[in-house]
């Protein structure tokens, strides 16, 4: 209450509170206000009208400016020219003008080297000193042969007395100088002075407006003159500014600083707020401290804090903290550890439950379209004969349902899916109308050009121009949209279609109260979920079924079972040890072939091809030379004869493998090491090249109706471009077999296929050429690819 009325000067108690309190006494100042007369209260404008620019000089620039009176002119300038009075774009002058000039004192230059003269600031207790560094010691060293009364010494305060001063200084002066140094400390910025004197501060009768308070040994001296002033001078607000000196104090003698220096202005500034802030820390004080540098210098260092009177007590509750600190640090790692592996758990075990659920659904989803295909195939099998006779639409979906890894591997995937854009051939039965799935976005005028191709044919036929028929009716070809959404997943196209809902539909369209069915390329899951969607069956097998005989083992199985003749070699081969021991044997009872191919499981174009030829084998002529003395039958019939060969092949043959193998395609295996490794993760064949250096290569296309039926689609001899294990392109029909023997053994396999369920398109591929030994023709069946090849594909289009 009592600070309330000190603030207020106003206030009737003020007077007396500072008299009694502090005592100062206030004149008695009496403000007698003279009564005034009421006046009458005036109703209306106060404001006397101003001139403006009359109308005819705003409408006419031309004349001259109205003359401007002086009770217009007492209003400025800025009042005439917003009235318009004065034109804006007029140049004034103003007599006399607001800036007037000078001559600029020039200084010497010498001035600018001069050393400004150090401050002392306030005054000091009764044991303060203040050190003195003399000017003249640099010249002293120079010059010895000056006399002492020759050097100026640099004064701060008071006259410093002559040299001999310093023998007259007591014994305790002396210690305190011995004491501020020994602890680093030199004030008023001289950090390493050369010659000092101490000299007791003199005290000044008379203050000026600027006060500081010097804090020596962090100790107040509040008896101390300049103190006292400071607090007079600021007594209305002495209980902030003495509550954060007495904050300073602590501050420093927690830090054991010497002596500061506080300016008062700025500690006065400052410790207004200082009730808002009651633990300030280091760059709140700072700006009040008048050596700055030096106090900031001391406390940085390491430990300072620690070397006050309560330095111990404060070092020992420091260390408490810290190893509390360090104990609970501790212990909520530990728990947010526990808390985030448990939730980690608990994430994986929720994953790994929705996985489970997702994969049942998935499983039950498939299993319900695999029976769903089941019964669909039953259906068309019972109403092949009327649906084959009838109108009817074919849907053409040119899949690779090839493994994931695979199709990563094809460049160009959607374009190797596209080759068989030639099934648009098939509207060539007027009994059919065609829906081809094409997986790449073809431009408008493509398609038109393969319906106006495909137009053309009934007009070459009868020779007559005007016969040209329009097939866009029968003809549709339909890109799934997923295509665009799944750009660089390579996918399937079955897989594109059944994550393309408005495709669906459309197909769904097209196809109501027709009879319509499915043919695909290479079977996947998809396709079996898309013919669910369209309610229509595939001719095909099913799809576990087709990848399992499009392999190059799957396929030695069928050809086993129907008696057909195959090269030398083995198949389901899956480790390194068990190719050596295949391939040391092959080579010791097939000594006449002179290369081995090896083949993997799944792939197809030639692309998982390699080949070893044995003469890179330094024992083969030994070998062959004992095979030769020996003879056939024998070597054959008593395998105790080929132990010794054995051994010196099987360990010969690892090193020369790995040497001298090359794979077929190098841009997908670069090395035989690539190679080996997918031989070995897959699976694959080893078999026999042809011993002859004339070899014909064969292609041959089924179909198994599914009524069981068996038809020859076409067969072709192979063209081989760079490579024998490439194909490049098919001539029709062929003419290296006997065509009844051809169709017999085909048939033969056939059979073994539809024991197997495979029904639809499939091909075959064979190999012939003249033995060396006994110059007869001999044919190997070596490969069944279960789905429509891109050679049938080609031979239906109209050349």
């Amino acid at each position: 209450m009592d600070m309330r009325i000190l603030r207020d000067p106003t206030n009737p108690k003020n007077r007396n509170l500072l008299h009694q309190n502090y005592g100062i006494q206030l004149p008695l100042i009496k403000n007698e206000i003279p009564d005034i007369p009421p006046q009458k209260l005036i109703k209306g404008s106060t404001v006397g009208t101003l001139a403006v620019l009359p109308a005819s000089h705003r409408e006419n620039p031309s004349l001259l400016p109205p003359f401007v009176s002086e009770k217009d002119a007492r209003k400025g300038i800025l009042s005439l020219i917003e009235r318009g009075l004065i034109p804006p774009a007029s140049e004034l002058t103003v007599d006399p003008p607001f800036v007037q000039n000078r001559a600029v004192k020039i200084h010497d230059i010498q001035e600018k080297r001069r050393k400004p003269a150090p401050e002392i600031f306030g005054t000091y207790p009764k044991n303060a000193y203040c050190i003195v560094v003399s000017e003249s010691y640099a010249e002293e060293t120079k010059y010895p042969d000056k006399k002492p009364e020759s050097r100026l010494p640099l004064k701060m305060g008071t006259v410093t007395p002559a040299p001999s001063f310093m023998s007259r200084t007591s014994t305790k002066d002396i210690s305190a100088v011995q004491h501020l140094r020994g602890k680093g400390m030199v004030p008023f910025e001289f950090h390493q002075p050369k010659q000092f004197q101490v000299l007791p501060v003199h005290r000044p009768q008379e203050f000026s407006e600027t006060f500081y308070v010097t804090i020596f040994n962090s100790r107040i001296d509040h008896n101390a003159p300049d103190f006292l002033a400071f607090k007079q001078h600021y007594q209305l607000y002495w209980g902030h500014i003495l509550s954060f000196l007495e904050y300073l104090e602590r501050k420093l003698r927690q830090y054991d600083v010497p002596v500061a220096i506080v300016e008062g202005q700025k500690l006065a500034e400052i410790s207004a707020v200082f009730e808002l802030n009651s633990q300030p820390n280091w760059k709140d004080l700072l700006p009040v401290v008048k050596n700055r540098e030096l106090v900031e210098e001391i406390i940085k260092r390491p430990g300072q804090q620690y070397r006050g009177p309560d330095g111990l007590e404060i070092a020992a509750t420091k260390i408490q903290a810290i190893w509390r600190q360090y104990q609970c640090k501790t212990k909520y790692l530990i728990a947010r550890r526990q808390k985030w592996a448990a939730g980690v758990i608990s994430i994986s075990w929720l994953m790994r439950a929705q996985r489970v659920r997702v994969k049942k659904t998935l499983k039950q989803s498939r299993q319900r379209h695999l029976e769903n295909f089941r019964s669909r195939a039953k259906h068309l099998a019972a109403n092949w004969n009327r649906i084959k006779a009838s109108r009817r639409t074919i849907i053409h979906i040119p899949s690779l349902g090839y493994a994931q890894s695979l199709r990563s591997s094809v460049p160009n995937i959607d374009t190797q899916q596209n080759l068989q854009m030639g099934r648009l051939c098939d509207i060539r039965d007027d009994n059919i109308d065609v829906i081809y799935i094409c997986p790449l976005w073809i431009g408008e005028d493509v398609t038109q050009y393969y319906m106006n191709l495909l137009g053309l044919q009934e007009a070459i036929k009868t020779g007559k121009p005007e016969k040209v028929t329009n097939v866009e009716d029968r003809l549709k070809v339909v890109t799934p949209e997923a295509i665009s959404l799944f750009p660089n997943h390579h996918l399937c196209l079955a897989t594109h279609l059944k994550y393309s809902p408005k495709t669906i539909k459309r197909i769904k369209n097209l196809i109501e109260g027709k009879a319509a069915y499915i043919i695909g390329g290479l079977l996947h899951k998809d396709d079996l979920a898309v013919a669910d969607m369209l309610n229509v069956p595939i001719l095909g097998p099913e799809p576990e079924v087709a990848h399992l005989y499009s392999t190059k083992s799957g396929s030695k199985r069928i050809f086993a079972s129907a008696s057909v003749p195959v090269p030398p070699g083995e198949y389901d081969i899956y480790n390194l040890q068990q190719m050596h021991e295949v391939l040391t044997q092959l080579i010791l009872e097939n000594l006449e072939i002179k290369r081995w191919l090896f083949k993997l499981d799944v792939e197809f174009g030639g692309r998982g091809t390699a080949y070893f030829d044995v003469l890179h084998l330094k024992c083969y002529k030994q070998i062959l030379k004992e095979f030769r003395e020996i003879g056939p039958t024998v070597w054959l019939k008593k395998k105790w004869i080929q132990e010794p060969a054995e051994l010196k092949l099987s360990g010969e043959l690892p090193g020369i493998l790995a040497e001298h193998a090359q794979p077929a395609n190098k841009k997908i295996f670069p090395t035989w090491e690539k190679f080996l490794e997918m031989f070995l993760c897959q699976g694959g064949v080893v078999e026999a090249y042809p011993p002859s250096d004339s070899v014909t290569n064969l292609t041959i296309d089924m179909l198994i109706e599914p009524t069981g039926e068996v038809s020859m689609v076409s067969c072709g001899d192979q063209i081989h471009s760079k490579s024998p294990l490439e194909c490049w392109g098919t001539t029709v029909p062929q003419c290296s077999v006997d065509p009844g023997n051809l169709h017999s053994v085909c048939v033969k396999i056939a059979e073994a296929c539809k024991c197997r369920g495979i029904i639809g398109f499939f091909s075959i591929d064979l190999a012939t050429f003249i033995h060396p030994l006994t110059m007869e023709q001999q044919v190997r069946w070596t490969q069944i690819e279960v789905h429509l090849s891109d050679r049938l594909i080609k031979i239906q289009i109209p050349w």
